[in-house]
């Protein structure tokens, strides 16, 4: 696997300075698959809309070298701890919402988040043997509930 994150590395690598970015590229092999972790002058770029351009990467790394991973890895791209803070974020929105499902007694239903964003709150709340979350609604429209088993 880490032959395959080396070989994404290098194609991003390629990418970004072919768009003319000032970014530098490393990776590493975790638990969850290749992280891509970017650096230099235009990371606010790729940080900017909420990181859609490191949403992008992804897309594009997995649909180049996704067929090379098992079902639990994936591509994550990152720039100043970005993805390690809207994580954080996510798991205090999950804990938010289990609590406002067992005190008032009905579903709770997200906003817009993207597949990466709905996992780390299904993840969140796996353990949790009173709840339930369930991705609901199709493409632009699919939102993550938490309700009450």
């Amino acid at each position: 696997m880490t032959e395959t994150c080396q070989q994404a590395e290098t194609f991003l690598t390629e990418i970004l300075v072919g768009m003319g970015f000032n970014l530098h590229v490393s990776s590493e092999w975790t638990d969850e698959g290749c992280v891509m972790n970017l650096s230099g002058d235009d990371v606010p770029l790729v940080l900017s809309e909420n990181g859609e351009m490191l949403d992008a990467f992804e897309v594009l790394l997995f649909q180049a070298f996704g067929r090379e991973f098992e079902r639990n890895h994936r591509f994550i791209c990152d720039a100043d701890g970005f993805r390690q803070s809207r994580k954080a974020e996510l798991q205090a929105m999950a804990r938010f919402a289990a609590q406002n499902v067992r005190k008032n007694g009905r579903p709770f239903t997200f906003g817009v988040l993207n597949s990466t964003e709905r996992r780390v709150i299904h993840l969140t709340l796996q353990a949790e043997e009173d709840l339930l979350t369930e991705s609901v609604g199709v493409g632009r429209d699919r939102r993550l509930q938490v309700r009450l088993k």
